[in-house]
């Protein structure tokens, strides 16, 4: 009983250890959101690098809040995992508001935006239409904040 629980141990740490190795310290990704119309509540923003979790919350890589002067905002993905594509979703967000509110058949309600400035249609972008190549380092995309 007691190696089982030493070797489930050594399995979760080195989980763990995985993990971290797979994040590059240095590697950053700076999404600079314009176009806000007011400095209240924040951008929320979303990292993916897949097409098949983009742009699913309960599945981005990972997630950031910025706050929101002079009609922008900076979302910055610290220790990003490189090389790869990568893309974001955003949007403003109420104070304490942690969902983007959608409507009729998922049109959002809030002001909202992808990398790449991609748009919607029936539905979100694609991945390749909001992704950017990434090779590591400091890195910063532009974007525009869009209002249904």
């Amino acid at each position: 009983m007691r190696s089982r629980i030493l070797t489930a141990a050594i399995v979760i740490a080195a989980g763990f250890a995985a993990t971290s190795a797979q994040a590059q310290q240095g590697n950053t990704i700076n999404v600079v959101v314009s176009g806000i119309k007011d400095n209240t509540g924040s951008i929320r923003c979303g990292l993916f690098n897949s097409a098949d979790t983009f742009p699913k919350d309960d599945k981005r890589l990972m997630g950031v809040e910025a706050p929101i002067a002079n009609g922008q905002a900076t979302c910055t993905f610290t220790n990003v995992p490189a090389p790869g594509t990568y893309a974001v979703a955003y949007f403003k967000a109420a104070p304490g508001q942690t969902k983007m509110n959608t409507g009729f058949m998922g049109m959002p309600q809030d002001p909202y935006g992808f990398s790449r400035n991609a748009t919607i249609g029936m539905g979100p972008p694609s991945f390749n239409s909001a992704a950017y190549a990434y090779n590591g380092g400091a890195v910063t995309f532009p974007a525009t904040i869009t209002y249904p």
